[in-house]
């Protein structure tokens, strides 16, 4: 309906925008969503219209066209293009609108705050995802891997063919980054004898930093991007080219973020003797990611807990009912646990880890934002402080070999 009745309606750029958006033409998307396109098309030689319309110049446009008097509010009767908008989204996302998508599999789970996308082939899950997708919550799609070359990402198979490249390294444990032949790295991936040791004799909890990352990726594994990129989950959104990835609209001028893909290879802390430590400590990505877990390595050697002890440790985190039948399942091979948490809940988290670092005796200088660094890995223990110190609750996520896990920009985690 118009804005106001008032006689000014039309006297401004805010009544402009809001009495004529209704006229423009709305591209449509295959998915059935409206959407004001970025690129207009035209014919192979390009000369019907323009390449990038310009939005503002089509609302003066419609309002000189039509002659809309400064002191008459038009009539508009806008059609919306979106087919069965729920009334209230949170409303449908907590009553599990289970009426409304019947027709797809799927699950709740860390107390209705992560969605279950339970079949990743089903071609209607980015309705229910659209639901989910606006609250900012988090997603996870399983079964990936099925539709994946497995061999690809076998250990071995990257080893062999990238062994001789050279890369950086981290120690997770002491944060020290150096440069070394890839080969070394993924002989120690699933043979703990043949891992780097620190002092003490404690073997090293080692990640590939990125590698490889971006253009560098497609370059480099051409095989293993095409295999990455027809295997993503909800290609409406996640896919480069997807008609609802924002990133697939944006003119070329533009500056973007690095959008992958990137490979995120490290070991295993069930092979450590620290298990209150991370391989990717808590942080905020600036893009939306989809994080697919292709390989779970299953290391071999003295000191490594067995698949029970490894279960053990899983069971020991706070999940849900549907997590620890996951864990149950023969079939299913746990990998990652991740801990998530809301946007909204930065500024706690940020107050959290400053008050602990002063109470460890380290300096926090007024530069010094302990998420931004990536400083810490919060283990169980300030986990359950931050609970009863901040009321923050920590999501709770097993990634299983070939789940996707979807996170929107601004949320925080760690793995």
């Amino acid at each position: 309906p118009p804005a106001s009745q008032n006689n000014e309606q039309g006297s401004t750029l805010r009544d402009l925008l809001t009495t004529t958006a209704g006229k423009l033409r709305l591209g449509s998307t295959d998915a059935g969503i409206a959407f004001a396109p970025v690129y207009s098309t035209g014919t192979a030689s390009g000369k019907s219209g323009r390449t990038m319309p310009n939005i503002l110049d089509d609302i003066i446009a419609s309002v000189v066209e039509n002659k809309i008097p400064p002191n008459r509010a038009p009539k508009i009767n806008v059609k919306s293009e979106i087919k069965d908008e729920p009334k209230d989204d949170r409303k449908c996302v907590q009553d599990d609108c289970s009426k409304r998508y019947s027709d797809i599999q799927y699950s709740w789970i860390c107390d209705k705050h992560v969605l279950w996308l339970r079949d990743h082939k089903n071609n209607n899950n980015w309705k229910l995802f659209k639901e989910c997708w606006k609250q900012g919550r988090p997603v996870l799609v399983s079964g990936m891997h099925k539709k994946m070359n497995f061999s690809l990402w076998k250990a071995e198979s990257i080893s062999l063919d990238f062994g001789n490249q050279q890369a950086d390294i981290l120690n997770c444990k002491d944060s020290i980054i150096s440069n070394t032949n890839v080969k070394e790295f993924w002989d120690g991936f699933e043979d703990v004898s043949k891992r780097q040791k620190i002092k003490n004799g404690e073997t090293a909890l080692l990640k590939l930093k990125d590698w490889p990352s971006g253009e560098d990726f497609k370059a480099m594994m051409p095989a293993r991007y095409e295999d990455l990129l027809k295997s993503l989950p909800l290609p409406e959104y996640c896919s480069p080219e997807g008609k609802l990835n924002l990133a697939s609209h944006l003119p070329g001028f533009f500056v973007r973020p690095d959008l992958g893909p990137r490979l995120c290879s490290a070991y295993g802390v069930a092979a450590t003797k620290d298990h209150d430590i991370g391989t990717t400590n808590l942080h905020i990505e600036v893009s939306d990611v989809v994080n697919i877990l292709v390989y779970v390595g299953i290391a071999k050697g003295n000191g490594v807990l067995s698949k029970s002890g490894v279960l053990k440790k899983f069971e020991e985190e706070d999940l849900d009912d549907l997590l620890r039948k996951r864990l149950k399942d023969s079939s299913e091979l746990p990998g990652a646990l991740w801990h998530i948490y809301a946007g909204k809940d930065a500024d706690k988290i940020r107050e959290f880890l400053q008050k602990i670092a002063k109470e460890q005796g380290l300096e926090v200088l007024p530069e010094h934002d302990p998420i931004r660094d990536q400083s810490w890995y919060v283990n169980k223990k300030l986990r359950q402080r931050l609970l009863e110190e901040y009321g923050v609750k920590t999501c709770t996520v097993i990634q299983f070999l070939g789940d996707a896990i979807i996170l929107p920009a601004g949320a925080l985690h760690q793995v």
